[in-house]
């Protein structure tokens, strides 16, 4: 599978603080980063190749610049995105204990104050408080885990993908005669 990029040049890849910067570590322009990684997410578990086309010829140093730039642009990503997952996991983990804690108060309040199934309406109140938000900690807790998590997990698997694709660059022409051959056949 060949994942296409074309642009005029190789400034436009780049976000656009970056395209004229001097240092070599740019931010790619999000547009080509949920390209490539929606590109990958259809392509599923198929080895793949990012091919850019370029319409003014780069040099190679900048070539070069762009194929390292891909694998460190989303190795970063994936770390942030790593970074994220341990930080979800963390809240969830903080919410899932309080919840618990609290539905052990909840529990444990009326047999040690001695709070009477009828009557006493604030120490009710009070117990029902607490047992009504402990199951919203733990509920949000697995929500947080059973929800957010896996996409995030795809993600940091769809960036490692891309880290570690090949890339190849062919002249836009070249881009150009491949989409004509293959409009002619369909």
């Amino acid at each position: 599978m060949v994942i296409d990029v074309a642009a005029l040049r190789v400034e436009d890849l780049y976000a656009d603080f970056d395209k004229k910067a001097p240092y070599h570590r740019k931010d790619f322009d999000d547009n080509l980063v949920e390209y490539l990684a929606d590109c990958v997410q259809e392509i599923g578990r198929s080895d793949f190749v990012i091919r850019f086309a370029f319409d003014q010829t780069p040099e190679d140093v900048l070539l070069e610049e762009v194929r390292s730039g891909i694998n460190s642009f989303f190795i970063y990503l994936r770390a942030l995105e790593l970074a994220a997952i341990r930080k979800l996991l963390q809240v969830s983990f903080i919410l899932l204990f309080s919840g618990l804690l609290m539905l052990v108060a909840s529990l444990w309040l009326p047999g040690y104050f001695e709070i009477p199934p009828e009557g006493a309406a604030p120490s009710r109140i009070l117990v029902e408080g607490i047992t009504i938000a402990a199951w919203v900690a733990i509920w949000e807790a697995l929500v947080r885990f059973l929800v957010d998590w896996p996409p995030k997990i795809r993600r940091v698997r769809r960036f490692r993908r891309i880290a570690s694709a090949p890339v190849i660059f062919i002249p836009a022409r070249e881009l150009a005669e491949v989409a004509a051959t293959i409009r002619s056949r369909g």
